[in-house]
């Protein structure tokens, strides 16, 4: 019976790339999604990757949300925490609303998901978690004190995290991308991003392809002696 992976924001972007990477090595994925029904159903009509939807934000929602993969597909083993969003401005400018969100769903929807599934990974002694950070909650980033705070979080929780899960075989790492060529970097007006480009050494924006092969990784048996760690995939934008 093969392993079952729940990726969060599972089904675009970065999320979408490690659904298919994971299933190409033979997991049956669930891709969690929050609000766009139409192409949710269009990711699932395309790849055959089941979608659930619910808001990592909402703790009830994931262990409901979990209730409902593990009763369709099989006990949890694997968790890849991606689901993430912006709400950018200046600390001046921001509002409360917008730094709660953002902690909300980037660093809370972390801890709702490793409540939901951490306690049936440590009876069966194995699971894998992953959680995504970023480059710019290692390194900070101008109007983006929310974002930045919630993906350094991230950081810290992995590792303390990690210390829980190891004498019950999970591992539980994070994966802090620089600039991917996403629909969020799209978004970026184009003279910003030229100046981010022109900073990451190797001249380019990444692919979620390339942030994928890294979960895939961390999620393998390969990486059992690997917990605690953050694998930084930026183009060397940040040496950490």
């Amino acid at each position: 019976m093969s392993k079952v992976a729940v990726v969060t924001g599972g089904t675009r972007g970065i999320g979408e790339a490690i659904s298919l990477a994971l299933k190409e090595l033979g997991y049956t994925i669930a891709a969690n999604y929050a609000g766009n029904e139409e192409k949710a159903r269009a990711f699932t009509d395309r790849t055959g990757i089941a979608s659930f939807r619910w808001d990592v934000g909402d703790h009830q929602a994931c262990l409901d949300g979990c209730a409902e993969v593990a009763e369709k597909l099989g006990p949890i083993d694997v968790v890849v925490n991606n689901a993430g969003i912006t709400r950018d401005g200046v600390l001046a400018r921001m509002s409360f609303e917008d730094w709660n969100d953002v902690m909300r769903i980037n660093l809370g929807g972390c801890f709702n998901m490793a409540k939901a599934t951490f306690g049936d990974m440590r009876e069966r002694g194995w699971g894998r978690i992953v959680n995504i950070g970023s480059v710019n909650g290692q390194a900070g980033q101008y109007g983006q004190v929310n974002y930045a705070a919630a993906k350094s979080g991230i950081h810290g929780f992995t590792k303390a995290l990690a210390q829980e899960g190891a004498k019950y075989g999970i591992t539980v790492n994070a994966i802090a991308p620089g600039y991917i060529d996403t629909d969020m970097v799209a978004a970026v007006p184009a003279a910003v991003l030229e100046k981010i480009v022109a900073k990451i050494p190797v001249g380019r924006l990444g692919h979620a392809h390339e942030i994928a092969r890294g979960v895939a990784f961390l999620c393998s048996e390969e990486a059992a002696f690997i917990t605690g760690s953050t694998l930084s995939i930026n183009g060397g934008q940040h040496m950490y």
